[in-house]
């Protein structure tokens, strides 16, 4: 009798992945929409496609299979930067599990499978950006013991006159 609930293989992309992966990150693009993300998703597809095969050739891209059917994916890689730093930092550049297979613990076993590709690799922690109205993402990276590290500020330059503190008149 099979499990009521079967855990999902967590494994390496192959390159015949690749457009199953840029599917799903096409999805998690547009869900990211109603967080205010302004990455469009079908314009960068390709873009993304080239992307995600740089992860998969250096084996950061990781895809979560349930029954041979590919549900979600993470993408992370090591920082590199012109700066030297007290630790290594591996990047979360993206984590997505299909809706319909979502409260199974698979994002938990793919952001620990990235963890593990990133210590592998020599990093000593691992950094990532959620958008801050997702409460639902917030409160599954907290769940998994990520704090705030940075906060990211914005501010629309579009009506600058309408948004400045103090009127012309104030001179």
């Amino acid at each position: 009798m099979p499990p009521n609930n079967p855990q999902p293989t967590i494994e390496p992309a192959t390159r015949d992945d690749l457009e199953a992966v840029t599917d799903l990150w096409v999805r998690l693009a547009h869900d990211q929409r109603q967080h205010d993300s302004a990455v469009r998703a079908d314009p960068n597809r390709e873009t993304m496609r080239e992307t995600l095969a740089a992860y998969q050739v250096a084996d950061g891209l990781l895809v979560a299979r349930l029954a041979g059917e590919i549900v979600g994916f993470a993408s992370v890689t090591i920082e590199r930067g012109s700066l030297e730093l007290d630790s290594t930092r591996g990047l979360l550049s993206n984590i997505y599990v299909e809706p319909a297979f979502r409260d199974r613990g698979i994002g938990a076993a793919l952001l620990d499978a990235a963890e593990a590709a990133a210590a592998e690799r020599g990093a000593d922690e691992v950094l990532l950006e959620v958008m801050a109205d997702n409460e639902a993402a917030r409160r599954f990276y907290q769940r998994e013991g990520y704090d705030e590290f940075r906060v990211t500020m914005s501010r629309s330059l579009e009506n600058r006159d309408e948004n400045d503190t103090h009127s012309k008149e104030d001179g």
